[in-house]
Protein backbone atom coordinates (compact mmCIF):
# COMPACT_ATOMS: atom_id res chain seq x y z
CA UNK A 1 0.00 0.00 0.00
CA UNK A 2 3.11 2.26 0.80
CA UNK A 3 4.47 2.00 -3.06
CA UNK A 4 0.64 3.00 -4.48
CA UNK A 5 0.56 5.69 -2.25
CA UNK A 6 3.47 7.01 -3.29
CA UNK A 7 2.49 7.01 -7.25
CA UNK A 8 -1.02 7.64 -6.57
CA UNK A 9 -2.24 8.77 -3.75
CA UNK A 10 -6.12 9.25 -4.60
CA UNK A 11 -7.56 6.78 -2.13
CA UNK A 12 -6.01 9.13 0.82
CA UNK A 13 -7.28 12.41 -0.46
CA UNK A 14 -10.95 11.21 -0.70
CA UNK A 15 -12.79 12.47 2.49
CA UNK A 16 -13.18 10.39 5.77
CA UNK A 17 -16.35 11.67 7.23
CA UNK A 18 -18.75 10.12 5.54
CA UNK A 19 -19.13 11.77 2.44
CA UNK A 20 -17.50 10.84 -0.94
CA UNK A 21 -16.35 13.59 -2.64
CA UNK A 22 -12.93 15.90 -1.87
CA UNK A 23 -15.25 19.31 -2.62
CA UNK A 24 -12.30 21.50 -1.86
CA UNK A 25 -10.15 19.59 -3.67
CA UNK A 26 -12.36 20.13 -6.90
CA UNK A 27 -13.03 23.87 -5.34
CA UNK A 28 -9.16 24.84 -5.80
CA UNK A 29 -8.55 22.88 -8.74
CA UNK A 30 -6.26 24.51 -11.20
CA UNK A 31 -7.95 26.08 -14.30
CA UNK A 32 -6.54 27.18 -17.41
CA UNK A 33 -7.44 29.83 -19.64
CA UNK A 34 -8.08 29.03 -23.16
CA UNK A 35 -5.46 31.06 -24.36
CA UNK A 36 -2.83 29.29 -21.73
CA UNK A 37 -0.73 26.87 -24.30
CA UNK A 38 -0.87 24.10 -21.88
CA UNK A 39 1.47 20.85 -22.17
CA UNK A 40 -1.65 18.78 -23.29
CA UNK A 41 -5.12 18.79 -23.84
CA UNK A 42 -6.74 15.29 -22.94
CA UNK A 43 -10.41 14.72 -24.72
CA UNK A 44 -12.08 12.36 -22.42
CA UNK A 45 -12.00 11.60 -18.99
CA UNK A 46 -12.60 7.60 -18.75
CA UNK A 47 -10.10 4.98 -18.06
CA UNK A 48 -7.39 5.99 -20.42
CA UNK A 49 -8.04 9.74 -20.84
CA UNK A 50 -7.98 9.83 -16.77
CA UNK A 51 -4.96 7.74 -16.38
CA UNK A 52 -3.17 9.93 -18.96
CA UNK A 53 -4.35 12.97 -16.98
CA UNK A 54 -3.19 11.63 -13.96
CA UNK A 55 0.30 10.47 -14.75
CA UNK A 56 1.25 13.65 -16.89
CA UNK A 57 0.08 15.66 -14.03
CA UNK A 58 2.51 13.96 -11.59
CA UNK A 59 5.16 14.49 -13.90
CA UNK A 60 4.63 18.00 -13.51
CA UNK A 61 3.08 18.82 -17.38
CA UNK A 62 0.55 21.31 -17.14
CA UNK A 63 -2.29 19.21 -18.72
CA UNK A 64 -6.03 19.48 -18.77
CA UNK A 65 -9.10 17.05 -19.31
CA UNK A 66 -11.97 18.02 -21.07
CA UNK A 67 -15.27 15.48 -20.77
CA UNK A 68 -18.61 16.04 -22.52
CA UNK A 69 -20.38 15.06 -19.36
CA UNK A 70 -20.54 16.03 -16.17
CA UNK A 71 -18.24 15.95 -12.99
CA UNK A 72 -19.99 13.33 -10.91
CA UNK A 73 -20.86 13.71 -7.11
CA UNK A 74 -21.78 10.18 -5.95
CA UNK A 75 -23.52 11.35 -2.88
CA UNK A 76 -26.14 14.01 -5.10
CA UNK A 77 -25.82 12.39 -8.20
CA UNK A 78 -26.35 8.42 -7.80
CA UNK A 79 -29.06 6.60 -6.59
CA UNK A 80 -29.69 3.05 -5.76
CA UNK A 81 -32.05 2.74 -8.62
CA UNK A 82 -32.07 1.29 -12.20
CA UNK A 83 -33.87 3.49 -13.94
CA UNK A 84 -32.39 6.38 -11.91
CA UNK A 85 -28.95 5.75 -13.26
CA UNK A 86 -29.52 6.47 -16.72
CA UNK A 87 -27.99 9.59 -16.64
CA UNK A 88 -24.47 7.63 -16.58
CA UNK A 89 -24.62 6.18 -20.05
CA UNK A 90 -23.80 7.73 -23.64
CA UNK A 91 -27.48 8.77 -25.24
CA UNK A 92 -26.39 11.16 -27.63
CA UNK A 93 -27.85 9.97 -30.93
CA UNK A 94 -26.18 7.60 -33.42
CA UNK A 95 -26.62 5.46 -35.81
CA UNK A 96 -26.23 1.70 -35.92
CA UNK A 97 -26.30 -0.67 -38.84
CA UNK A 98 -25.05 -3.72 -40.65
CA UNK A 99 -26.37 -7.02 -40.08
CA UNK A 100 -26.10 -7.51 -36.23
CA UNK A 101 -26.48 -4.10 -35.32
CA UNK A 102 -25.00 -3.41 -31.88
CA UNK A 103 -27.20 -1.38 -29.35
CA UNK A 104 -25.05 1.40 -27.52
CA UNK A 105 -25.75 2.69 -24.21
CA UNK A 106 -25.52 1.13 -20.73
CA UNK A 107 -23.32 -2.22 -21.44
CA UNK A 108 -20.82 0.00 -23.50
CA UNK A 109 -20.77 3.62 -23.17
CA UNK A 110 -20.93 6.12 -20.61
CA UNK A 111 -20.73 9.95 -20.11
CA UNK A 112 -19.01 11.68 -17.49
CA UNK A 113 -16.04 11.83 -15.41
CA UNK A 114 -15.00 8.32 -14.81
CA UNK A 115 -16.43 7.44 -18.33
CA UNK A 116 -18.35 3.81 -18.37
CA UNK A 117 -16.09 3.06 -15.64
CA UNK A 118 -18.62 4.67 -13.36
CA UNK A 119 -21.17 1.98 -14.13
CA UNK A 120 -18.65 -1.41 -15.20
CA UNK A 121 -19.61 -4.37 -13.06
CA UNK A 122 -16.00 -3.68 -11.71
CA UNK A 123 -14.32 -6.96 -13.16
CA UNK A 124 -10.94 -6.52 -14.33
CA UNK A 125 -8.73 -9.48 -15.61
CA UNK A 126 -5.85 -9.33 -17.39
CA UNK A 127 -5.25 -10.15 -21.37
CA UNK A 128 -3.60 -13.16 -22.25
CA UNK A 129 0.31 -13.14 -23.66
CA UNK A 130 -1.83 -14.94 -26.96
CA UNK A 131 -4.08 -12.09 -27.19
CA UNK A 132 -0.91 -9.90 -28.43
CA UNK A 133 0.00 -12.15 -31.31
CA UNK A 134 -3.79 -14.14 -32.35
CA UNK A 135 -2.30 -13.70 -36.39
CA UNK A 136 1.12 -15.01 -35.81
CA UNK A 137 -0.48 -17.86 -32.58
CA UNK A 138 -4.06 -18.75 -34.58
CA UNK A 139 -4.05 -17.29 -38.30
CA UNK A 140 -6.96 -14.86 -36.82
CA UNK A 141 -7.56 -11.32 -35.54
CA UNK A 142 -4.33 -8.92 -35.84
CA UNK A 143 -0.97 -8.75 -33.94
CA UNK A 144 -0.02 -6.08 -31.76
CA UNK A 145 3.35 -3.67 -32.07
CA UNK A 146 3.86 -4.61 -28.21
CA UNK A 147 3.79 -7.93 -26.14
CA UNK A 148 2.29 -9.20 -23.10
CA UNK A 149 5.61 -8.14 -21.24
CA UNK A 150 5.31 -5.01 -22.24
CA UNK A 151 2.37 -4.18 -20.13
CA UNK A 152 2.80 -6.47 -17.05
CA UNK A 153 4.78 -3.97 -14.87
CA UNK A 154 1.14 -1.67 -15.55
CA UNK A 155 -1.06 -4.62 -15.17
CA UNK A 156 0.55 -4.67 -11.61
CA UNK A 157 0.70 -0.81 -10.94
CA UNK A 158 -3.10 -0.70 -12.24
CA UNK A 159 -4.05 -3.70 -9.85
CA UNK A 160 -2.74 -2.01 -7.09
CA UNK A 161 -3.92 1.65 -7.73
CA UNK A 162 -7.56 0.34 -7.80
CA UNK A 163 -7.14 -2.37 -6.08
CA UNK A 164 -8.35 -5.86 -7.33
CA UNK A 165 -9.28 -8.46 -5.24
CA UNK A 166 -9.49 -11.88 -6.29
CA UNK A 167 -7.99 -15.98 -5.96
CA UNK A 168 -4.57 -16.63 -7.68
CA UNK A 169 -5.42 -16.40 -11.74
CA UNK A 170 -4.12 -20.01 -12.77
CA UNK A 171 -4.68 -18.40 -16.63
CA UNK A 172 -2.64 -16.59 -19.03
CA UNK A 173 0.75 -15.52 -17.08
CA UNK A 174 -0.64 -16.74 -13.96
CA UNK A 175 -0.36 -14.23 -11.08
CA UNK A 176 -2.00 -13.04 -7.45
CA UNK A 177 -3.99 -9.95 -6.55
CA UNK A 178 -3.30 -7.07 -3.99
CA UNK A 179 -6.50 -7.94 -2.24
CA UNK A 180 -8.58 -11.23 -0.79
CA UNK A 181 -11.30 -12.55 -2.90
CA UNK A 182 -14.52 -11.54 -1.92
CA UNK A 183 -17.22 -13.81 0.24
CA UNK A 184 -19.45 -15.18 -2.61
CA UNK A 185 -23.23 -14.91 -2.76
CA UNK A 186 -25.89 -16.92 -3.68
CA UNK A 187 -25.66 -16.57 -7.25
CA UNK A 188 -21.30 -17.13 -6.66
CA UNK A 189 -22.11 -20.53 -5.32
CA UNK A 190 -24.11 -21.65 -8.22
CA UNK A 191 -21.54 -21.08 -10.31
CA UNK A 192 -19.11 -23.21 -8.37
CA UNK A 193 -21.51 -25.94 -7.77
CA UNK A 194 -22.16 -26.60 -11.70
CA UNK A 195 -18.58 -26.04 -12.66
CA UNK A 196 -17.31 -28.31 -10.28
CA UNK A 197 -19.66 -31.07 -11.32
CA UNK A 198 -18.68 -30.50 -14.64
CA UNK A 199 -14.85 -30.41 -14.17
CA UNK A 200 -14.46 -26.82 -15.10
CA UNK A 201 -12.03 -24.76 -12.56
CA UNK A 202 -13.34 -21.37 -11.61
CA UNK A 203 -12.39 -18.68 -9.41
CA UNK A 204 -13.33 -16.03 -7.50
CA UNK A 205 -12.86 -12.26 -8.85
CA UNK A 206 -11.08 -10.71 -9.58
CA UNK A 207 -12.92 -7.22 -9.10
CA UNK A 208 -11.56 -3.83 -8.33
CA UNK A 209 -13.95 -3.61 -5.69
CA UNK A 210 -12.63 -3.11 -2.59
CA UNK A 211 -11.99 -5.56 0.04
CA UNK A 212 -11.33 -4.30 3.27
CA UNK A 213 -10.79 -0.15 3.83
CA UNK A 214 -7.97 1.20 0.95
CA UNK A 215 -6.84 4.88 2.15
CA UNK A 216 -10.01 6.63 2.94
CA UNK A 217 -12.53 4.05 0.84
CA UNK A 218 -14.86 1.90 2.50
CA UNK A 219 -15.09 -2.07 2.34
CA UNK A 220 -17.63 -3.09 -0.26
CA UNK A 221 -21.02 -3.53 1.34
CA UNK A 222 -22.64 -6.04 -0.75
CA UNK A 223 -25.40 -3.52 -2.35
CA UNK A 224 -25.48 -5.19 -5.50
CA UNK A 225 -25.29 -2.20 -7.67
CA UNK A 226 -22.23 -2.31 -9.29
CA UNK A 227 -23.40 -1.85 -12.35
CA UNK A 228 -24.79 1.86 -11.25
CA UNK A 229 -22.57 4.43 -9.93
CA UNK A 230 -20.92 3.40 -6.38
CA UNK A 231 -22.49 5.23 -3.75
CA UNK A 232 -19.80 4.45 -1.18
CA UNK A 233 -16.56 4.18 -3.29
CA UNK A 234 -15.94 0.80 -2.84
CA UNK A 235 -16.06 0.02 -6.88
CA UNK A 236 -12.82 1.56 -8.30
CA UNK A 237 -13.50 4.26 -11.00
CA UNK A 238 -11.05 6.92 -12.36
CA UNK A 239 -13.46 9.41 -10.60
CA UNK A 240 -12.41 8.29 -7.37
CA UNK A 241 -8.67 6.17 -8.47
CA UNK A 242 -7.16 8.54 -10.54
CA UNK A 243 -8.89 11.96 -10.94
CA UNK A 244 -8.23 13.49 -7.42
CA UNK A 245 -4.65 12.90 -7.32
CA UNK A 246 -4.54 14.35 -10.63
CA UNK A 247 -6.03 17.20 -9.27
CA UNK A 248 -3.84 17.76 -6.65
CA UNK A 249 -0.69 17.60 -8.74
CA UNK A 250 -2.24 20.75 -10.94
CA UNK A 251 -4.19 19.00 -13.59
CA UNK A 252 -7.53 20.89 -14.70
CA UNK A 253 -10.75 18.69 -15.48
CA UNK A 254 -13.46 20.45 -17.53
CA UNK A 255 -16.58 18.73 -17.54
CA UNK A 256 -19.51 19.53 -19.75
CA UNK A 257 -17.28 20.77 -22.78
CA UNK A 258 -18.16 18.44 -25.75
CA UNK A 259 -15.03 18.77 -28.33
CA UNK A 260 -16.01 19.14 -31.84
CA UNK A 261 -12.80 18.83 -33.56
CA UNK A 262 -8.96 18.80 -32.98
CA UNK A 263 -6.74 21.97 -34.79
CA UNK A 264 -3.96 21.08 -37.09
CA UNK A 265 -1.69 23.42 -38.65
CA UNK A 266 -1.92 23.56 -42.15
CA UNK A 267 1.73 24.69 -42.71
CA UNK A 268 3.60 22.34 -39.76
CA UNK A 269 1.29 19.32 -39.99
CA UNK A 270 1.18 19.50 -35.50
CA UNK A 271 -1.92 19.25 -33.37
CA UNK A 272 -2.48 23.34 -31.99
CA UNK A 273 -5.21 22.48 -29.56
CA UNK A 274 -9.40 21.71 -29.55
CA UNK A 275 -12.22 23.14 -30.46
CA UNK A 276 -14.91 22.76 -27.82
CA UNK A 277 -18.45 24.05 -26.68
CA UNK A 278 -19.35 24.49 -23.31
CA UNK A 279 -23.17 25.69 -22.45
CA UNK A 280 -23.30 26.47 -26.17
CA UNK A 281 -20.56 29.32 -26.67
CA UNK A 282 -17.58 27.76 -28.88
CA UNK A 283 -14.01 27.74 -26.85
CA UNK A 284 -10.37 26.84 -27.99
CA UNK A 285 -7.99 25.55 -26.12
CA UNK A 286 -4.65 25.63 -27.30
CA UNK A 287 -2.24 22.84 -26.33
CA UNK A 288 1.48 21.52 -27.30
CA UNK A 289 0.27 18.22 -27.34
CA UNK A 290 -3.36 16.92 -27.68
CA UNK A 291 -4.49 13.13 -26.90
CA UNK A 292 -8.21 11.72 -27.43
CA UNK A 293 -9.53 9.72 -25.18
CA UNK A 294 -13.05 9.64 -26.03
CA UNK A 295 -13.70 5.55 -26.42
CA UNK A 296 -14.02 3.78 -29.55
CA UNK A 297 -17.45 5.48 -31.30
CA UNK A 298 -16.73 8.83 -30.09
CA UNK A 299 -12.69 8.70 -30.80
CA UNK A 300 -13.10 7.72 -34.62
CA UNK A 301 -15.87 10.36 -35.13
CA UNK A 302 -14.33 13.20 -33.68
CA UNK A 303 -11.30 12.22 -36.04
CA UNK A 304 -13.21 12.36 -38.45
CA UNK A 305 -14.81 15.03 -37.90
CA UNK A 306 -11.40 16.91 -37.99
CA UNK A 307 -11.36 16.91 -41.66
CA UNK A 308 -9.28 19.96 -43.10
CA UNK A 309 -7.49 20.70 -46.41
CA UNK A 310 -4.75 17.88 -45.52
CA UNK A 311 -6.61 15.28 -44.17
CA UNK A 312 -10.12 15.70 -46.44
CA UNK A 313 -11.11 12.24 -45.36
CA UNK A 314 -11.04 12.48 -41.99
CA UNK A 315 -7.82 13.42 -39.52
CA UNK A 316 -5.15 10.72 -39.09
CA UNK A 317 -7.21 9.44 -42.19
CA UNK A 318 -4.55 8.86 -45.10
CA UNK A 319 -4.80 5.36 -45.18
CA UNK A 320 -8.50 4.97 -44.45
CA UNK A 321 -7.78 3.15 -41.11
CA UNK A 322 -10.01 5.45 -38.80
CA UNK A 323 -12.94 3.82 -37.75
CA UNK A 324 -12.26 0.76 -39.12
CA UNK A 325 -11.85 -3.05 -36.66
CA UNK A 326 -14.47 -1.44 -34.28
CA UNK A 327 -15.14 -5.24 -31.83
CA UNK A 328 -17.46 -5.42 -29.49
CA UNK A 329 -17.46 -8.93 -27.44
CA UNK A 330 -20.54 -11.51 -28.00
CA UNK A 331 -21.78 -11.54 -24.47
CA UNK A 332 -24.61 -14.30 -23.99
CA UNK A 333 -26.12 -14.31 -20.83
CA UNK A 334 -27.83 -18.01 -19.75
CA UNK A 335 -30.18 -17.79 -16.48
CA UNK A 336 -31.16 -20.72 -14.82
CA UNK A 337 -33.99 -21.37 -11.95
CA UNK A 338 -33.86 -23.20 -8.90
CA UNK A 339 -36.39 -23.92 -6.32
CA UNK A 340 -34.93 -22.27 -3.13
CA UNK A 341 -34.08 -18.39 -3.44
CA UNK A 342 -30.33 -17.78 -5.16
CA UNK A 343 -30.56 -13.41 -4.71
CA UNK A 344 -28.29 -13.00 -7.35
CA UNK A 345 -28.58 -9.31 -6.08
CA UNK A 346 -27.10 -10.14 -2.84
CA UNK A 347 -23.31 -8.96 -4.22
CA UNK A 348 -21.08 -7.65 -6.97
CA UNK A 349 -22.52 -9.05 -10.46
CA UNK A 350 -18.82 -10.49 -11.45
CA UNK A 351 -18.16 -12.74 -8.17
CA UNK A 352 -16.72 -15.88 -9.38
CA UNK A 353 -15.40 -16.37 -13.43
CA UNK A 354 -13.60 -18.77 -15.56
CA UNK A 355 -11.59 -18.50 -18.56
CA UNK A 356 -10.81 -22.54 -18.97
CA UNK A 357 -12.29 -21.89 -22.10
CA UNK A 358 -10.15 -18.21 -23.47
CA UNK A 359 -7.34 -20.40 -25.41
CA UNK A 360 -7.77 -21.77 -28.96
CA UNK A 361 -8.77 -25.45 -28.99
CA UNK A 362 -7.76 -27.43 -31.70
CA UNK A 363 -10.48 -29.83 -31.52
CA UNK A 364 -13.05 -27.28 -32.12
CA UNK A 365 -14.46 -25.39 -35.17
CA UNK A 366 -13.68 -21.79 -34.47
CA UNK A 367 -10.33 -20.17 -33.25
CA UNK A 368 -10.06 -17.99 -29.98
CA UNK A 369 -12.29 -18.69 -27.27
CA UNK A 370 -14.46 -17.11 -24.26
CA UNK A 371 -15.08 -16.49 -20.83
CA UNK A 372 -17.71 -17.26 -18.06
CA UNK A 373 -18.86 -15.31 -15.15
CA UNK A 374 -21.41 -14.57 -13.04
CA UNK A 375 -23.73 -11.60 -14.18
CA UNK A 376 -26.47 -11.00 -12.05
CA UNK A 377 -28.85 -8.60 -13.84
CA UNK A 378 -31.47 -6.33 -12.07
CA UNK A 379 -35.17 -6.71 -12.23
CA UNK A 380 -35.20 -4.23 -14.99
CA UNK A 381 -32.70 -5.61 -17.10
CA UNK A 382 -34.39 -9.20 -15.86
CA UNK A 383 -37.15 -8.16 -17.56
CA UNK A 384 -35.45 -7.51 -20.91
CA UNK A 385 -34.04 -11.31 -20.34
CA UNK A 386 -38.02 -12.65 -20.02
CA UNK A 387 -39.18 -10.21 -22.88
CA UNK A 388 -36.29 -11.14 -25.28
CA UNK A 389 -38.11 -15.20 -25.05
CA UNK A 390 -41.57 -13.69 -25.96
CA UNK A 391 -43.19 -13.74 -22.75
CA UNK A 392 -45.56 -10.67 -22.51
CA UNK A 393 -48.68 -9.56 -19.49
CA UNK A 394 -49.55 -12.42 -17.04
CA UNK A 395 -46.26 -14.78 -18.39
CA UNK A 396 -43.91 -11.67 -18.02
CA UNK A 397 -45.64 -10.64 -14.33
CA UNK A 398 -44.96 -14.43 -13.20
CA UNK A 399 -41.37 -14.67 -13.97
CA UNK A 400 -40.73 -11.64 -12.46
CA UNK A 401 -41.91 -12.48 -8.99
CA UNK A 402 -39.84 -15.23 -9.56
CA UNK A 403 -37.19 -13.03 -10.25
CA UNK A 404 -35.15 -14.25 -6.50
CA UNK A 405 -34.95 -18.30 -7.80
CA UNK A 406 -32.90 -17.31 -10.48
CA UNK A 407 -29.30 -17.17 -10.94
CA UNK A 408 -27.58 -15.44 -14.10
CA UNK A 409 -24.08 -16.44 -16.02
CA UNK A 410 -22.39 -14.34 -19.15
CA UNK A 411 -20.37 -14.99 -21.53
CA UNK A 412 -17.44 -12.85 -23.62
CA UNK A 413 -16.71 -14.14 -26.77
CA UNK A 414 -13.43 -12.94 -28.51
CA UNK A 415 -15.25 -11.14 -32.13
CA UNK A 416 -12.58 -11.21 -34.54
CA UNK A 417 -11.21 -7.55 -36.09
CA UNK A 418 -12.81 -7.14 -39.91
CA UNK A 419 -12.28 -3.76 -41.69
CA UNK A 420 -15.97 -3.35 -42.64
CA UNK A 421 -16.92 -3.16 -38.78
CA UNK A 422 -16.53 0.67 -38.64
CA UNK A 423 -17.83 3.75 -37.69
CA UNK A 424 -18.24 6.07 -40.33
CA UNK A 425 -20.29 9.80 -39.97
CA UNK A 426 -23.64 9.55 -40.73
CA UNK A 427 -26.11 12.84 -42.00
CA UNK A 428 -27.52 13.77 -39.18
CA UNK A 429 -26.33 15.86 -36.95
CA UNK A 430 -26.53 16.52 -33.18
CA UNK A 431 -27.00 19.61 -31.07
CA UNK A 432 -23.48 21.16 -31.97
CA UNK A 433 -24.19 20.29 -35.75
CA UNK A 434 -21.62 17.64 -35.44
CA UNK A 435 -22.32 14.61 -37.87
CA UNK A 436 -23.18 11.98 -35.55
CA UNK A 437 -21.50 8.59 -35.36
CA UNK A 438 -22.71 5.64 -37.76
CA UNK A 439 -21.63 1.89 -36.70
CA UNK A 440 -22.15 -0.84 -38.83
CA UNK A 441 -21.48 -4.38 -37.71
CA UNK A 442 -21.80 -7.63 -38.74
CA UNK A 443 -20.85 -11.36 -37.23
CA UNK A 444 -18.32 -13.60 -39.13
CA UNK A 445 -19.26 -17.35 -38.67
CA UNK A 446 -16.06 -17.61 -36.05
CA UNK A 447 -18.17 -15.23 -34.14
CA UNK A 448 -21.41 -16.83 -34.20
CA UNK A 449 -19.81 -20.28 -33.10
CA UNK A 450 -18.31 -19.28 -30.29
CA UNK A 451 -21.95 -17.48 -29.12
CA UNK A 452 -23.02 -20.93 -29.64
CA UNK A 453 -20.47 -22.72 -27.78
CA UNK A 454 -20.59 -20.45 -25.02
CA UNK A 455 -24.65 -20.93 -24.71
CA UNK A 456 -24.09 -24.52 -24.18
CA UNK A 457 -21.20 -24.61 -21.68
CA UNK A 458 -23.64 -21.92 -19.80
CA UNK A 459 -26.48 -24.00 -20.01
CA UNK A 460 -24.85 -27.44 -18.98
CA UNK A 461 -23.19 -25.31 -15.74
CA UNK A 462 -26.72 -23.83 -14.89
CA UNK A 463 -28.19 -27.86 -15.28
CA UNK A 464 -25.40 -29.26 -13.45
CA UNK A 465 -26.08 -27.22 -10.61
CA UNK A 466 -29.44 -28.05 -10.42
CA UNK A 467 -31.76 -25.59 -12.59
CA UNK A 468 -34.92 -26.99 -13.93
CA UNK A 469 -35.07 -24.37 -16.81
CA UNK A 470 -32.42 -21.96 -18.49
CA UNK A 471 -33.37 -19.22 -20.92
CA UNK A 472 -30.55 -17.28 -23.03
CA UNK A 473 -30.46 -14.14 -24.41
CA UNK A 474 -28.21 -12.99 -26.76
CA UNK A 475 -26.06 -9.91 -25.91
CA UNK A 476 -22.86 -7.57 -27.18
CA UNK A 477 -20.52 -6.28 -24.53
CA UNK A 478 -17.84 -3.35 -24.23
CA UNK A 479 -16.44 -1.69 -27.20
CA UNK A 480 -12.69 -1.72 -28.71
CA UNK A 481 -10.51 -0.62 -31.83
CA UNK A 482 -11.51 2.08 -34.04
CA UNK A 483 -8.04 4.00 -34.32
CA UNK A 484 -5.87 0.93 -33.79
CA UNK A 485 -2.23 0.50 -32.91
CA UNK A 486 -0.10 -1.47 -35.65
CA UNK A 487 3.39 -1.74 -37.07
CA UNK A 488 2.76 0.97 -39.59
CA UNK A 489 0.88 2.99 -40.95
CA UNK A 490 -1.20 1.46 -43.36
CA UNK A 491 -2.09 -0.95 -41.02
CA UNK A 492 -3.39 1.44 -38.40
CA UNK A 493 -3.83 4.46 -36.80
CA UNK A 494 -1.53 4.73 -33.61
CA UNK A 495 2.07 3.18 -33.09
CA UNK A 496 3.27 1.15 -30.07
CA UNK A 497 3.55 4.21 -28.08
CA UNK A 498 -0.25 5.44 -28.75
CA UNK A 499 1.04 8.18 -30.70
CA UNK A 500 -0.20 9.41 -34.22
CA UNK A 501 1.47 8.19 -37.43
CA UNK A 502 0.07 11.04 -39.23
CA UNK A 503 0.89 13.61 -36.60
CA UNK A 504 3.73 13.91 -34.46
CA UNK A 505 2.12 15.59 -31.44
CA UNK A 506 -1.20 13.70 -31.27
CA UNK A 507 -1.70 11.05 -29.23
CA UNK A 508 -4.59 8.36 -28.18
CA UNK A 509 -4.72 6.52 -25.23
CA UNK A 510 -8.54 5.29 -25.26
CA UNK A 511 -9.59 1.58 -26.21
CA UNK A 512 -9.91 2.62 -29.66
CA UNK A 513 -6.00 1.42 -29.81
CA UNK A 514 -6.43 -2.38 -29.19
CA UNK A 515 -6.21 -4.47 -32.13
CA UNK A 516 -7.61 -7.29 -30.64
CA UNK A 517 -9.71 -7.61 -27.59
CA UNK A 518 -9.67 -11.04 -25.90
CA UNK A 519 -12.42 -12.77 -23.69
CA UNK A 520 -11.32 -10.16 -21.14
CA UNK A 521 -13.16 -7.38 -19.99
CA UNK A 522 -11.17 -4.48 -21.20
CA UNK A 523 -10.91 -1.96 -18.51
CA UNK A 524 -7.78 -2.80 -16.72
CA UNK A 525 -6.01 -3.31 -20.38
CA UNK A 526 -7.15 0.41 -21.35
CA UNK A 527 -5.24 1.60 -18.20
CA UNK A 528 -2.64 -0.50 -18.79
CA UNK A 529 -1.78 0.94 -22.32
CA UNK A 530 -2.54 4.70 -21.04
CA UNK A 531 0.03 4.22 -18.17
CA UNK A 532 2.81 2.74 -20.48
CA UNK A 533 1.82 5.75 -23.44
CA UNK A 534 1.95 8.32 -20.84
CA UNK A 535 5.63 6.75 -19.17
CA UNK A 536 6.98 6.74 -22.91
CA UNK A 537 6.01 10.40 -23.60
CA UNK A 538 7.67 11.70 -20.13
CA UNK A 539 10.69 9.95 -20.92
CA UNK A 540 10.56 11.21 -24.69
CA UNK A 541 10.52 14.74 -23.46
CA UNK A 542 13.26 14.18 -20.85
CA UNK A 543 15.80 12.69 -23.07
CA UNK A 544 18.15 15.31 -24.48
Amino acid sequence: MTDVRRRNESAWLLPNDGSRTNHQLRHDMRRFCDDDEVDMVIVGCGAGGSTMLQRLARAGWNVVALDAGPFWDPDADWVSDEAGSHQLYWTDPRVIGGENPVPLGSNNSGRGVGGSMVHYAGYTPRFHPSDFDTYSRDGVGADWPIAYEDLRPYYVDMEGELPVAGEKWPWGDPHSYPQRPHPVGGNGEIFLRGAQRLGITAKVGPVAISNGRFGNRPHCIYRGFCLQGCKVNAKASPLITHIPDALAHGAEVRANAMVTRVAVDPQTGVATGVHYVVGGVEHFQRARTVAIAGYSIETPRLLLNSASARFPDGLCNDFDQVGRYLMVQGAPQTAGRFDAEVRMYKAPPPEVSSEQFYETDPTKPYKRGFSIQTVSPLPITWAEHVAAQGYWGTRLREYMSDYVHWSCLGALCEFLPQPENRVTLADETDRHGQPVARFSYTQCENDKALMAAAQTVMEDLLRAAGADEVITIDRAAHLVGGARMAADECHGVVDASCRSFAVPNLYITDGSVLPTQGSANPALTIMAVAARAADRLVNRRSTP
